[in-house]
Order: C-alpha cells, then structure tokens, then sequence
C-alpha cells in the first residue's frame, strides 16, 4: 500500500475539507499535525486571506464551492477563540500512542469544523475523543503533558524542515502537494509509488 504524509493544523477550514477526501484514495496515511502559526512564522509565510480582504472574500465563496462538491457539513466554529489549538493537536499526539490517530483526526475535525462541538476544555476534547472510540487511562491529563507540547514543536520543526509551508500539506514520498484542489495529482503520484 502506498504511504502518504498528511501534514495539518485544525485550525485549516481547507485541511478539514481535505482530511474528508484523502482516506478515500486507499493510501497508508501519516497524521502530521503542526502549529500552523508557529511554522508560518518560521518559514516567512502570512495569512494572506486575513491580511489581503479581497482574498479572504473570495475564499469564503470558494470554501463554500468545495463544501458543496463534497456534501460535508461546515461550519464556523461559534467559539473558535476560546479554543487551544495546541491542545487539539497534542490530543492527536496522544491518539496516536494509542494507535488510534485516524479516529482522533476526523473526530476532532468533525468537532471543529463540522459540528462546531465544544472543544474550550480539555473534558471537551475527551469527550469528543471518548465519542469516536478513543480512550485511555490518564487521556485528559495526557492532552496537556509537557512531552506532547515538545513533540509538537519538533513536528512542526520536521515540518518546516520538509518545505510544508501551510496546511493542508501532503507527501507521497518527496513530492509535495499543497492544498485541498490537489487530489488528481495525488492520485497519480500514489498510482506511481504502488
């Protein structure tokens, strides 16, 4: 089976709506959540769609366009604020020690984007775990361990490492494919590697 890295940030309207797509091409997926924030700032990168209201406009008309070619749900979250981003993507880091990150990624992004579920506390993120099957011994405590926090740093250090430059960012070997509008090309380079 051909393998595919999946580099994210919840925080990505476009990384949900690719992470809704992506099992579909029958490949072996590598989670790899990053700090988008932290690795824009790395890598010189801005969020062009907030600073440029032009763009951020049309973006807005054209999420709405890959939402309806989709038929997933969306939404805004009403309390988007209030959430810790990195709490989300240390719950996935913890996931993974359990050899559950697939359901941890879509439950989360589902909460996030999906259903706009309560995400503020890290009961919130349990819960919505604990609903989708993934659960363990310690798992709110564990979402907020020190040694998560520094492993996310590294992976966003890795990230930034490979060229990711925002999310979603996806490898199928060396080649990189970023953003949601390029599954054809995906495709065809995990047809290749097979």
């Amino acid at each position: 089976m051909a393998k595919l890295d999946f580099y994210f940030d919840y925080r990505s309207p476009y990384a949900y709506l690719a992470q809704t797509q992506v099992r579909s091409l029958g490949a072996e997926i590598a989670w790899r959540p990053f700090e988008i924030l932290q690795l824009m700032d790395k890598v010189g990168n801005v969020p062009t769609s907030i600073t440029c209201k032009p763009k951020g406009a049309y973006l807005g008309r054209d999420l709405m366009r890959w939402v309806g070619l989709y038929k997933v749900p969306f939404q805004r979250h009403p309390q988007s604020s209030q959430i810790d981003a990195r709490r989300l993507l240390r719950a996935t880091l913890a996931a993974e020690e359990l050899g559950q990150a697939d359901a941890a990624v879509r439950a989360i992004f589902n909460a996030y984007w999906g259903q706009g579920l309560p995400l503020s506390t890290p009961a919130d993120v349990v819960a919505v775990l604990s609903a989708a099957g993934v659960s363990a011994s310690g798992l709110l405590e564990r979402i907020d361990a020190a040694e998560l926090d520094t492993a996310l740093d590294a992976g966003t250090d890795a990230a930034v490492a490979r060229g990711v430059f925002g999310a979603p960012t996806m490898y199928v070997g060396d080649e990189m494919f970023f953003g949601n509008d390029r599954f054809d090309f995906v495709r065809a380079s995990l047809g290749a590697a097979a």
